[in-house]
Formats: C-alpha cells, structure tokens, sequence
C-alpha cells in the first residue's frame, strides 16, 4: 500500500528506522486519532533501542491531532490493554513481540481494551495515505489549548500488578519455586515481583535488557536456558514470557518444554471440572495439533476453530460468550479476566492451579493430550501475498493432503507479522511429517521466491 504501513495479524511492523520509520509511525499516530476520536490515548514500549524512537513518533502524531498522551513507559502488551479497559480510552503499543531486536512494530487497541476490527485498521492505513499525500487537504490542525499534551505515568506498572493479584482470589503461591524469564523484555522489571508477591520463590532470568538482547536466546521462542535454569535451581516450575508478554510457555520441574496447546488443554478441563469453562467450549486455531482436538473429545469439551491470531479468538470468544481460548504459541485468553493474551496472567493461574491441587505440572499433565507429531517450517519469500495466487503451491497442498487422507493434516499459510510462509504438517508419523513438510516448503520456495507482488 501507498503510504508503507499494514496491519498484520498482530498489528503493524517491520525493521525499526527504515520500514517503520518515525515519519510514518507519526502519520499513524495522526491517522489513528482522526480514526479512533478521544480526547486520550495511554501509550507504551517494550525494551527495544528503537521503542523510545518510535513512541515519540507515535505520541507526536496523536498530540498534533489534540489527542492527550499518557506515556506509560516500559510496559508489557497486557497491562497497555488493562490500562485501556480500565481508563476507556484507546492504547498503542510500540513492540514486534517475538521478533528479533531490529524489527518494531505497533499495535493499537480501541478504547476498552481490544485489538482494533479489521475495518478500523483499513480505515486508519487508508487515512496514512492521507496524511502522507500533500495534495491532500486535512482537518485544520489544532493549535494553543487544543494542541495535545503528552504527561507520564510512573505508577502504571504497579497498577497493573496490583490488578493481577487480585485475580487469584485471595489465594497464595507459598511453597512454590519458580524460574521466570522475561525474554530481556517489556515484563522485565515487573515478572518476577508478581509472583513474589504472591509468597512465591523466584529466580529471574532474561530481566537485563541493554535495548538489543529482547528474545535473544531466552523467552518463549528460545526456552533452552530456561529449562537448564529450572533444573539447576530445583525449581517446580519455569515461566518463558515472549518481548511483549502477551504469550507464555511453562517448563516443568524435569526441564520439559510445555507448550501452548498443553497448558490450554490443562486449563480447559480445570475450567470444565468447576463449571466456569462457559458453553463448554473452548476456543483455538487452525495451527493448534490434533492431539488437543482429540483430548477434548474425550473429555466432552467443544472446540472451536478459527484462524490463525489471537484477535480471531477473541472475536470467537465475544460472539459466542465464551470464557477460554489461545494459540499453540503461548497466547492464552481467559475473557472473565482479560481482554486479550497475557503471559502474566497465565503464569499466575497456572502456578494457582498447582498450588490448588498440590501437583507438579508433569502430573497434571499426564496422559491429558497425547500430541500428533508436527512439523512447522517457515519459508522467506519476498511477498507472502503472493501465496493466495500460486496455483502449484496450493495443488501440491491438495496432493499432500490428499495422501495423508485422515491419518493427517496440512496447512499452509502467510504469515501476518514476517515475510514468510508456514507450512505446517501432522501425521501419525514424525517421519512422515518430516518429509511431506520439506516437500511442500521447497514447491513455496521454488514458485515465491521471485514471484511478483500483488497490487496494495
């Protein structure tokens, strides 16, 4: 698109300074408050060199278009959606997640709390259009008193733990030793001291951001020497937040990684047994294995399917009045108690659920899902766009699937916050996946490496 900015399926981003670059996070800023109107916005960052760089843009736009800014600093995905639904005002977010340090992105919540409709993103990306093009006249900017103003909230951090202790019901985590890796990012200062707080011990690790370590060999997506750490300190459980803590993956007391589907099936069923899991339902996507669909069958749990990221679980959960959702990746939703994936919060009812049954995690879990094996590749191409119109990418998808019959399944996609495309293969067999997924990445690779964009 004309104007370089598009929201993905977790807001917008791209290499800090060059695809997102301060003048067009400004534009944004601009466009989200002619788009989004209220008279403020609560903004934050995470640890990245060029998160102060970026939020000053973004600031500067909101204030030039007389919207008030709340700067809430260094602060995690969640609490900037806390912040946002406790306040009803609009929220930006300066962070690309899990990605490497280089990249930034931002994303932007409507007042309440939730990630913005897919209409209001087009809208705000076709008024960055606008404010980009000098042939086009504008509103007339304000000046003086309308001018915005941009204050700071220092205590925003406290408040937002404060908040999440309440979320246990007056229970505590006294006799548990935790390992908890912030990912050198936005939960740094903030992760450990929730669970202390709680009675917890706690050994902090990945909580020493220098502005370019965030996700750099621990977090979620790195959870190695979390699982060294966990066994090194006796702890009975680890906790691995991503750059933004919105997502969370767990390590037992053994140094087992548990991923996503794992602790979503744990908690469906807890839910069910004391009758808060609302519909009996539980919501996922298409990414999440077969293996939980199965053990949900057996419990007698719906599941719900919808696309890949946690803004269409969400969607599923509001439309239907439904309390529990997340993705294999880590992002959990409990609904009753938040307005979007918090890592968090997801430590804290996983270490409650512990504590409440007097179970090490690897005893909670046994023989709850029995996983498919499952191969997951990314693939760079130039333009993962390109993919909706590759015609021998998606007959290879067919063939694939249908050889596998029901003994599998295959999925192929874009990805909504990097240049690539995932391939994704279960099958009854490891080596069966294995070599299907190599099949189907090289038929992408070989078609989209030089494939020409489609038009914005």
């Amino acid at each position: 698109m004309v104007g370089g900015l598009r929201f993905g399926t977790d807001g917008i981003r791209g290499v800090a300074n060059t695809e997102l670059t301060p003048e067009a996070v400004l534009a944004l800023g601009r466009a989200a408050a002619r788009c989004l109107p209220a008279p403020t916005f609560v903004v934050g960052r995470d640890t990245r060199r060029s998160g102060a760089l970026l939020q000053a843009a973004l600031s500067a736009g909101l204030a030039a278009e007389g919207a008030d800014v709340v700067d809430a600093g260094v602060l995690p995905t969640p609490a900037l959606a806390w912040l946002s639904a406790r306040d009803r005002v609009p929220a930006g977010v300066v962070s690309a997640s899990h990605n490497p340090f280089a990249d930034n992105g931002i994303k932007l919540f409507g007042a309440g709390g939730t990630k913005l409709a897919e209409a209001d993103e087009r809208a705000i990306e076709e008024e960055v259009v606008r404010v980009l093009d000098p042939s086009v006249r504008g509103p007339l900017r304000p000046s003086g008193h309308a001018v915005g103003r941009i204050d700071t909230d220092p205590g925003a951090g406290e408040a937002y733990l404060d908040h999440l202790c309440t979320l246990v019901e007056g229970r505590r985590l006294d006799g548990l030793r935790l390992v908890v890796d912030s990912a050198h990012g936005a939960a740094s200062m903030l992760a450990a001291d929730l669970y202390r707080r709680l009675g917890a011990e706690v050994v902090a690790i990945g909580c020493e951001p220098d502005g370019a370590n965030i996700n750099d060999g621990v977090g979620s997506t790195q959870p190695a020497a979390l699982s060294v750490a966990v066994v090194e300190h006796g702890a009975d459980l680890g906790l691995a937040l991503d750059g933004d803590a919105d997502r969370l993956l767990a390590v037992d007391a053994a140094g087992t990684v548990v991923d996503g589907d794992a602790l979503l099936a744990l908690f469906a069923v807890d839910l069910a047994e004391r009758g808060q899991l609302a519909g009996n339902t539980v919501v996922v996507t298409v990414m999440t294995n077969l293996g939980f669909r199965l053990a949900m069958r057996e419990r007698g749990i719906v599941v719900k399917e919808t696309p890949v990221g946690d803004r269409h679980v969400l969607a599923a959960l509001d439309a239907d009045g439904l309390s529990l959702g997340g993705e294999q990746s880590g992002h959990i939703i409990f609904r009753r108690l938040s307005t979007t994936g918090d890592g968090l919060l997801t430590g804290l009812v996983l270490a409650d659920k512990m504590v409440r049954s007097g179970r090490p995690l690897a005893d909670l879990l046994h023989g709850l899902v029995d996983p498919v094996p499952q191969v997951l590749l990314a693939v760079p191409v130039p333009d993962a766009r390109a993919l909706g119109e590759c015609r021998a990418v998606w007959e290879a998808v067919a063939e694939e699937s249908a050889a596998l019959g029901e003994r599998g399944r295959v999925l192929v996609r874009p990805s909504g916050t990097e240049p690539v495309v995932r391939v994704m293969v279960e099958a009854s067999d490891a080596t069966v996946a294995a070599t299907v997924a190599d099949r189907l990445a090289a038929t992408v690779a070989d078609h989209l490496a030089s494939a020409p964009h489609p038009p914005a």
